[in-house]
């Protein structure tokens, strides 16, 4: 099984930096290998915790080497929550990637670990008629805290 690793997060930062000097990157110091992947940017503002900036993925199997490629840049540059990252800010950025595997359905709202799973919600709103859907990364819920009293109590 694949992890993602050191070399794919500096992947995704030559990708960003290429782009700016409009020019290739540097070949990816990893295998190939094809999974649902994301990219994360985080920039840290005066010397503070690292606030997200960008995170853009795709729960579809991609090719690594051109899914990091593509992903480092639309979440760089086209994450809809934020306005695009500029080249000014590329020396307090931080970037982290994920690899997802081992997907299953959960048996219940309660069956998943801080930490350790990921979630995918898929629901309808009722108001619209319109399908919505969010992920949320492992690392997510344990940074932010917010569902650390939904996760099953240990026996």
């Amino acid at each position: 099984m694949v992890s993602a690793n050191r070399e794919m997060a500096v992947y995704c930062f030559d990708t960003l930096v290429a782009h700016y000097n409009s020019e290739d990157a540097p070949p990816p110091a990893f295998d190939e290998g094809q999974h649902p992947l994301f990219v994360t940017w985080k920039k840290v503002v005066n010397g503070g915790e690292p606030r997200l900036r960008g995170c853009i993925g795709t729960l579809e199997a991609r090719c690594l080497i051109n899914g990091f490629k593509d992903y480092a840049l639309t979440s760089a540059l086209k994450d809809r929550r934020f306005p695009p990252i500029q080249a000014r800010e590329l020396p307090s950025l931080e970037c982290t990637v994920s690899i997802l595997t081992d997907f299953e359905t959960a048996n219940n709202y309660l069956d998943w670990e801080v930490g350790t799973h990921g979630l995918i919600i898929e629901f309808t709103d009722p108001e619209y008629s319109t399908r919505r859907s969010a992920t949320y990364l492992p690392e997510v819920a344990a940074h932010e805290g917010k569902f650390c009293s939904l996760h099953r109590p240990i026996h």
